[in-house]
């Protein structure tokens, strides 16, 4: 969802994971972004955050989409702070967004239920302040690798999705680096 080329766009595209093909159009989301995360229950995707239009003004809306249908976004509700470059991490009842950009690096953490809809709630810390990096997730643990906050991280933090509180060290990526993205299963995650 969201991105930017020429100019910041609102498309979400979609593919059958079963089968190979170009994607195609699932609808749009509420505003133009690029630089924001999502995540996704079996039923629905949200997607939060990012950098609005051709100001470059960072926002606090979370959309929401139901993926069995194709469809315009929902607006879900709002971020406890307007930032991007944040990732996602999210079980199949709860999403958290965590970090970001707003004015400066953040170590800010929200959370929702996917199955409502309302604001972000306040879930905890990040260790470290910082952006452009991205989370992996099994239904139980989100891990959130990498990014910029000052210098570039090899930092990789973990949470337990079901639960509130600060994140905790997970260990260290290979190399510091930024802008990732990650993906994983119930048994390993890879960033």
């Amino acid at each position: 969802a969201g991105g930017s080329g020429a100019a910041i766009i609102n498309t979400i595209d979609y593919v059958t994971i079963a089968s190979e093909g170009n994607s195609s159009d699932f609808g749009d989301m509420t505003t133009t972004r690029s630089q924001l995360a999502g995540f996704a229950s079996t039923t629905r995707g949200v997607m939060g955050g990012g950098i609005e239009g051709s100001g470059y003004q960072p926002i606090n809306i979370i959309d929401y989409v139901t993926i069995a249908t194709t469809g315009n976004a929902t607006d879900f509700g709002d971020l406890t702070e307007a930032r991007y470059g944040n990732g996602g991490v999210g079980s199949s009842t709860r999403g958290v967004f965590g970090g970001g950009h707003s004015g400066a690096a953040s170590n800010t953490m929200d959370y929702i239920t996917i199955a409502s809809t309302g604001n972000a709630s306040d879930f905890g810390d990040l260790t470290v302040a910082r952006h452009y990096f991205n989370g992996a997730s099994t239904n139980t643990r989100g891990i959130f690798g990498g990014g910029l906050g000052g210098p570039t991280s090899d930092v990789m933090d973990y949470i337990t999705i079901a639960s509130t509180g600060n994140a905790q060290d997970f260990g260290d990526l290979s190399t510091t680096k930024y802008g990732l993205n990650a993906s994983c299963n119930d048994s390993g995650g890879v960033q």
